[in-house]
C-alpha cells in the first residue's frame, strides 16, 4: 500500500472542512446535551417535585424536537453540506410546503449530524488532551503523570507505550473524521435531497429559462437578420448606381444608418436580458404590430416592393400577440428579401377572437441543380415556434410558382 496514499485522507483540506461540519453538529448539541443532564439531575433528586418536573418536560421536549422538523432547519444543513462538504444540493424552494417525507429524512439527517458531532467533540475534549499528554510526557514534560498511574496494562513509568498509544489515538481519531466526513458526504444526497415537488420546482424553472432563452434567441434572429438583410440590399442596389444616381445613394445609406442603430438597440436588449444579473437594459425595444409601417418602410426603402392590407384595429390585440406577430412579419419579409423574387404580397386582418397574417411572393428561379428558393432555415424554425407557444397555426410552401406564408394566432388565449 502506497504510504502516501494512506496518509493523504489525515492532510486532505476535504477532511478538514468536513470535521469542522462534525464540530457544528457538536455545538448544535450542546443545548440538548445540558437539558439532558439538568432533567437527570432533577430526576435524580428526590426532593424535586415529580409533578411540576413532568409538567416542564412537555414544553422542553416540544421546544427540542419541533425545531428538527422545520424547512428551516433543513435549509441551514443544505447551506452548511454545500459549504463545508461540498455537495451540490439544490437550493430549497421558497414558499412550498415540505411533505412528510422530506422533514422525516431530514429530521434523520439533523440526528445524526447532532449524534456524530458530539461524538466528535467528545473525542476531543478526552482523546486528544489524554494523547498529546503522553507524546508531552515522553518528550520529559511534567504534565501530572505519576508513576502510580495506570493506563490499563502500562504505568506511569511506560512513557514509550504510551507516547505510541498517543500517536495512534491520533491518527486514529483524523481517521475517524475522515470516515464521518466521507458517510456525511455519501448520505446527504439521500436524506437532504429534494423532494418531488423541489424537483418539478426545479424542472419548471429549468424549462421556463430555456424557452426565454430560445425566445431570446429567436428575437436576436429576426432582428439582426432582418437589418443584415436591409443593409446588403441597400448597399448592392446604391453600388449600381452609385455614379449616375448620388440621391438614391444618400438614401440608402440613410436606410442603412437607421437600420443599424435599430439592430442595435435590439441587440443591447437582448444581450441585457442575457446577462447573469438577468436584468434588461432601461427602456429596452419591444417592436410590435404598431411598428408594422416602419417595418414595410424600411424593406420598401431596402428595394423590395411590398403591398400591404391591413384590416381591424392592431393596437387592441394583447402585446405578446402584437409582438410576436410584428417578429413573424419581419422574418417573413426577410425570407421574401433573401429567397424569392418579385413584390411581397402582405395581409394582416384582425377578427374578434384572432389574427391572421399572410405573406405571399414570387418562388426565386431554380438554382442549378433545379432546386427553389423557400426561404426556409431556420426562420422558419422560429416562426414555427412562436406561433406554437401561442397555440395558433403556420402553413409555409409553394402554391403554384409562389410561396407562401399563413398565420392564424388566438387573441383570446394569449390575452
Amino acid at each position: 500500500m502506497n504510504p502516501r496514499a494512506a496518509l493523504r485522507p489525515l492532510v486532505a483540506a476535504s477532511t478538514w472542512r468536513r470535521g469542522v461540519f462534525l464540530l457544528l453538529g457538536g455545538v448544535l448539541a450542546l443545548p440538548y446535551a445540558l437539558l439532558v443532564v439538568a432533567f437527570a439531575q432533577l430526576f435524580g433528586n428526590p426532593g424535586a417535585p415529580w409533578p411540576v418536573v413532568l409538567v416542564l418536560l412537555v414544553p422542553a421536549t416540544a421546544i427540542a424536537v419541533v425545531p428538527i422538523f422545520l424547512g428551516g432547519s433543513r435549509a441551514l444543513e443544505i447551506a452548511a453540506v454545500r459549504g463545508l462538504l461540498g455537495v451540490d444540493l439544490p437550493e430549497p424552494v421558497s414558499g412550498r410546503r415540505l411533505d412528510r417525507e422530506t422533514r422525516l429524512r431530514a429530521a434523520l439527517w439533523i440526528g445524526l449530524h447532532l449524534t456524530s458531532g458530539s461524538l466528535v467533540v467528545a473525542a476531543l475534549f478526552s482523546a486528544v488532551p489524554m494523547a498529546l499528554g503522553f507524546l508531552a510526557a515522553q518528550a520529559g514534560l511534567d504534565v501530572g503523570i505519576t508513576v502510580d498511574e495506570r493506563f490499563g496494562p502500562f504505568d506511569g513509568r511506560d512513557t514509550g507505550w504510551l507516547s505510541v498509544i498517543g500517536a495512534l489515538v491520533l491518527v486514529a481519531l483524523g481517521y475517524a473524521v475522515a470516515g464521518l466526513g466521507a458517510l456525511a458526504v455519501s448520505m446527504a444526497p439521500v436524506l437532504l435531497g429534494p423532494a418531488p415537488a423541489e424537483r418539478i420546482a426545479a424542472l419548471e424553472e429549468r424549462a421556463g429559462r430555456l424557452a426565454e432563452r430560445n425566445r431570446l434567441a429567436r428575437e436576436l434572429h429576426d432582428s439582426v437578420g432582418h437589418a443584415l438583410t436591409v443593409a446588403t440590399l441597400q448597399a448592392g442596389a446604391a453600388r449600381e448606381v452609385l455614379d449616375r444616381d448620388p440621391e438614391f445613394v444618400r438614401r440608402a445609406l440613410t436606410a442603412i444608418e437607421e437600420t443599424g442603430r435599430r439592430a442595435m438597440d435590439d441587440l443591447d436588449h437582448v444581450l441585457g436580458l442575457l446577462r447573469e444579473t438577468g436584468e434588461s437594459s432601461p427602456g429596452g425595444p419591444q417592436r410590435t404590430l404598431a411598428d408594422l409601417h416602419r417595418l414595410v418602410a424600411d424593406t420598401r426603402a431596402a428595394g423590395q416592393p411590398v403591398r400591404s392590407r391591413v384590416r381591424g384595429q392592431l393596437d387592441a390585440l394583447p402585446p405578446v400577440v402584437s409582438r410576436e406577430g410584428y417578429r413573424i412579419l419581419q422574418e417573413g419579409l426577410t425570407n421574401a428579401a433573401r429567397h424569392g423574387r418579385g413584390p411581397v404580397t402582405l395581409r394582416v386582418d384582425v377578427p374578434p377572437d384572432r389574427l391572421e397574417i399572410e405573406l405571399v411572393n414570387d418562388l426565386a428561379a431554380p438554382g442549378p441543380g433545379g432546386a427553389v428558393g423557400s426561404g426556409g432555415g431556420r426562420g422558419l424554425v422560429g416562426m414555427r415556434e412562436r406561433v406554437l407557444l401561442l397555440g395558433g397555426g403556420m402553413t409555409a410552401g409553394p402554391d403554384g410558382d409562389r410561396w407562401r406564408v399563413s398565420v392564424r394566432l388566438p387573441v383570446e388565449a394569449a390575452g
